[in-house]
């Protein structure tokens, strides 16, 4: 079944990606997975069956989500334990990527149990295909923490990054969140606003990050439907640092102190920092550097 491996340890776990919107964007192996397992555990079942109804699907649904507790976990695990397979699903893309599913995986995958993806729709590969602002490289941010030191070290870190970055958001927040990626990244940074991908409605707007947060607060920009930021990747830092390596450096070894002022240890700041900059760790460690 799907390229289903060899297993001694118990059923096989799949984790399987649904449309992000439009059903027709289901594989040809998800449909062939859901219909031979005998229970899919659904993020939303009522969501699910929508899905299964399309494709006449009657596999069995059972709720598991991020409130379900241990004992639906326990549940499922002793279903695999027993040798039957199990399809894991959440209402729209691929489980574990900011969805549920990850202790459940985890704790199978430790057991010795087979776990095997089905790949497939991604608003993560969506937005940044068709956004264009990206960059070569990128990273996958998630959700920003919505408040506190935790969400600022964030906002600091993407905008210390020379790659683009990728934000999901609630349609609520998503004014906020772009004031402060434009606040943190610099008002002229490109962005981009994904709505609604796949579906009907689908939106894909471009521009400074400062033009797009004013866009949304004033409604331009529609404050409703899934959504997903994509922050540009910074052209003219990389650069900037080559052509003065010695500011670069005292602006690393800068930020490393406002972490370490923040209460994160000096080598977890400095590995941070390292990792946005692109600068050796062992050079940022230290501190900052002061002339006799």
């Amino acid at each position: 079944m799907g390229g289903r491996p060899a297993s001694a340890a118990g059923g096989t776990l799949y984790v399987v990606a649904t449309p992000i919107g439009n059903l027709g964007d289901v594989t040809l192996r998800a449909l062939e997975v859901l219909r031979a397992v005998p229970l899919i555990a659904a993020e939303d079942t009522r969501i699910t069956r929508r899905l299964l109804g399309r494709y006449e699907i009657p596999t069995r649904a059972v709720s598991y989500h991020a409130q379900s507790g241990p004992p639906r976990e326990r549940e499922l695990l002793e279903h695999l334990a027993g040798g039957a397979d199990l399809a894991l699903v959440t209402d729209a893309g691929t489980p574990v990527v900011s969805d549920p599913g990850e202790g459940l995986v985890a704790a199978w995958g430790a057991s010795g149990g087979s776990v095997v993806a089905i790949p497939g729709a991604s608003s993560v590969l969506a937005a940044i295909a068709s956004s264009g602002v990206a960059g070569p490289r990128w990273s996958f941010e998630g959700f920003l923490p919505r408040s506190g030191r935790d969400r600022k070290e964030r906002l600091a870190a993407i905008a210390a990054d020379e790659r683009g970055s990728v934000v999901f958001e609630a349609p609520g927040r998503t004014a906020a969140t772009l004031r402060d990626l434009a606040a943190a990244c610099g008002g002229d940074r490109p962005g981009a606003v994904c709505r609604e991908l796949t579906k009907l409605h689908e939106q894909v707007l471009r521009g400074p990050l400062g033009e797009l947060a004013a866009r949304v607060a004033d409604g331009t920009i529609p404050a409703r439907g899934e959504v997903v930021i994509v922050v540009g990747w910074g052209r003219g830092r990389a650069a900037a640092s080559a052509a003065d390596p010695a500011s670069a450096l005292e602006a690393a070894r800068a930020e490393v102190e406002r972490l370490v002022a923040d209460g994160v240890a000096r080598g977890d700041a400095a590995k941070r920092v390292a990792g946005t900059s692109g600068l050796p760790r062992r050079a940022l460690y230290g501190g900052p550097r002061t002339s006799t």
